[in-house]
């Protein structure tokens, strides 16, 4: 039993000496690069380095050159076996007002280890509350709205199935 206890203690050890040490802004240089080829380019005011964490403040979204989004707070949290990324008070640009709602209050997407292809997503905004998934194997992305009253223009591009409204798409 000792050894089992010894083990034990060692492998998390292991494991919070690796999340401590993780180069966390590094990873996000790197993740900064891969959108570069894209042309997406993402510029935030400050960057804050926690333990199991990176926050962002005030990130302005750039594809081609366009400013199409701007964050006022991203946190991006991981244990190694889960991540998630939190987005509070996103706000699209008038321009895609028709295409999607502008402001979103807030956006949390997560991920787990024993699931890396399947992400879940949950959002509040001005359509009310929305649950979801991100299928990355299928490249499909489904949400389901629970509140219809609050759906505004966002109704027109929403399907009704058995359990309400639901939108539903490839990428």
């Amino acid at each position: 039993m000792q050894m089992v206890k010894k083990t034990a203690i060692v492998l998390l050890l292991i494991w919070f000496v690796l999340i401590l040490f993780m180069p966390k802004e590094e990873i996000y240089f790197s993740l900064e690069q891969e959108f570069a080829k894209n042309d997406i380019v993402l510029n935030e005011e400050s960057r804050n380095e926690g333990v199991f964490s990176l926050s962002l403040k005030n990130v302005t979204v750039y594809v081609k050159g366009i400013p199409l989004a701007t964050i006022e707070n991203l946190d991006l949290f991981t244990l190694l076996f889960y991540t998630s990324v939190h987005f509070e008070t996103l706000m699209i640009d008038e321009s895609l007002r028709s295409m999607t709602p502008t402001n979103i209050e807030s956006l949390h997407i997560s991920q787990m280890i024993w699931e890396p292809l399947d992400l879940t997503v949950k959002a509040e905004g001005s359509f009310g509350e929305s649950r979801g998934s991100i299928d990355l194997d299928k490249r499909m992305l489904r949400m389901d709205f629970n509140d219809t009253k609050t759906l505004g223009m966002l109704k027109s591009k929403l399907k009704q199935g058995e359990k309400g409204w639901y939108y539903e798409t490839s990428f």
